[in-house]
């Protein structure tokens, strides 16, 4: 099965998806870590290839490309970015979502940074990322219709939303 996870900054995705591929014993791979294998193939540092990537349409794409194509050989898999439901052909797409200040609470905990600035951080990135993503995919990532199953993850730990996750795999 092809599970495929997204959601905003702060929501919890990369925590679930962990806890997830446990409890299923599956694979997991991260938009993430593919940003940070390219940073590695070019000898960057992740900080010095974000910089690289800004104004470079061409890094998003290998990114939604490369998790495409690992999803494709793979019987088994859980792909987790913020577009990952638009180019991985998954079994489930399921998108995570809170409030805005619960997220950057849990940003600001994470990244030992003020509450206001994670807020304001988290407020650019999205309106950047709004604007990136229709630019480059003509993708609206403010709509939800892609996705199957929509979590507001304030509700919920980690263990609670893998569980979720689990009986609607059950059910399709």
């Amino acid at each position: 099965m092809i599970i495929a996870i997204g959601g905003t900054a702060g929501s919890g995705t990369t925590t679930a998806a962990k806890v997830l591929a446990e409890k299923l014993n599956i694979p997991f791979l991260s938009a993430g870590s593919i940003f940070r294998e390219m940073a590695a193939e070019r000898g960057m540092t992740p900080v010095e290839f974000g910089k690289f990537a800004e104004g470079n349409t061409d890094i998003d794409k290998e990114i939604d490309n490369r998790q495409a194509e690992l999803a494709k050989e793979a019987q088994d898999l859980i792909v987790e970015g913020r577009l990952s439901a638009y180019f991985v052909d998954a079994d489930l797409k399921v998108c995570f979502t809170a409030p805005l200040d619960v997220r950057a609470r849990r940003v600001c905990e994470r990244e030992d940074k003020s509450f206001e600035l994670a807020k304001r951080e988290i407020i650019a990135r999205e309106e950047s990322e709004a604007i990136r993503y229709r630019d480059i995919h003509n993708i609206d990532i403010r709509n939800m219709d892609i996705y199957d199953l929509i979590i507001n993850t304030d509700s919920f730990d980690p263990d609670s939303i893998a569980e979720i996750i689990l009986t609607t795999i059950k059910v399709i």
